[in-house]
């Protein structure tokens, strides 16, 4: 099914808080397997592991550990899974791609420092398309390579600069359903979309912190409307635009204590008092979202990075035709309804 001429947004309640300090210590990406699995990749400057959890907030296993040897990370930042539910994974200490089944087993590797085709220097971002090719964000080559998934160079594109097409650290990377590449210009602060070629054909965002506007995005996402979804790290937001690059609206936190969370309070009294005593409100918000991720029905996944959680929302949204809405008006208000 295309993308609709219009959509009625009913709204985008939060709905679940998934998962709990110790369990996903600093997430930094999502990825999301068969029947609810849910991967979520942790990192700090002593912590490189995969936790595996379940919808209903099952903590199933914790994968991989910080060191070098094959099936380890050192500095990991982006986590996909194929269609046989195995799991990528960038490290940008390493320089390499890391391939591990669900059960954590190690698979194959690929990828070595260099600035030739091929090579890279320090991956971060990483995507696949409609064939499970890999567009991935050659950060400090300021470029977007595409490999075959076991590694095969195919095409690059980008250099650095602040030009349309031109990159600057790019980090997160999304690819749609229609083949575009949508890349998370980190130090330019803003997203640029290409085809699938490498063809430069948007931009979206600027410096600074008003509605529309990014601080050092990190991930990027497109719905199968059209939408795209950008972590807003350096202002603690998540943003939502339009297939056309428009501004809709912000995400900037609205999470409740998980199940494991709140089993774990009930049993510990002095973080119980804490907790008893503190004023909630900051307790909610997004601190530094690194990515984020939609699934099939709409739910957007939030890698809340120093609050060690995954913050969920439902999206509401009813598919138009053309008939039903007027044409765009040159200045639209909304009225409250």
């Amino acid at each position: 099914m295309g993308r609709p001429y219009a959509l009625l947004r009913a709204g985008f309640p939060f709905v679940k808080t998934i998962g709990m300090r110790r369990w996903n210590n600093w997430p930094i990406d999502v990825a999301l397997g068969k029947e609810g699995r849910i991967y979520v990749l942790c990192r700090s400057e002593t912590l490189a592991q995969i936790a595996k959890l379940t919808w209903d907030d099952q903590n199933l296993a914790t994968i991989s550990q910080k060191g070098t040897e094959d099936g380890n990370f050192i500095w990991p930042v982006s986590l996909i899974v194929d269609g046989d539910e195995n799991l990528y994974v960038s490290d940008e200490g390493l320089n390499r791609i890391t391939i591990l089944d669900s059960d954590g087993n190690f698979l194959s590797k690929w990828g070595e420092k260099g600035d030739g085709d091929g090579q890279f220097n320090r991956p971060s971002g990483i995507a696949f398309d409609a064939d499970e090719n890999i567009y991935l964000s050659d950060t400090l080559n300021h470029r977007i390579q595409k490999f075959t998934k076991d590694g095969k160079f195919i095409l690059k594109f980008g250099t650095l600069g602040d030009g349309e097409g031109e990159l600057n650290m790019p980090w997160g990377v999304a690819v749609d359903e229609l083949g575009d590449v949508y890349v998370a210009d980190w130090r330019n602060d803003r997203i640029q979309k290409f085809s699938a070629e490498g063809q430069f054909k948007m931009t979206l965002g600027k410096s600074g912190s008003e509605d529309g506007q990014l601080n050092r995005p990190t991930g990027v996402t497109v719905d199968k409307d059209g939408d795209i979804y950008v972590a807003d790290c350096g202002n603690n937001r998540v943003q939502l635009y339009s297939a056309e690059g428009r501004y809709v609206e912000k995400f900037i936190g609205d999470a409740t204590l998980s199940k494991p969370a709140r089993d774990y309070l009930l049993t510990n009294a002095l973080p119980l008092r804490l907790r008893e005593m503190a004023n909630l409100e900051p307790q909610k918000r997004l601190r530094n979202p690194k990515s984020v991720v939609v699934d099939e029905e709409g739910r957007l996944y939030i890698a809340d990075y120093n609050s060690f959680r995954v913050q969920v929302y439902q999206k509401e949204a009813i598919h138009l035709k053309q008939g039903q809405i007027l044409p765009p008006l040159r200045s639209p208000q909304l009225l409250t309804v």
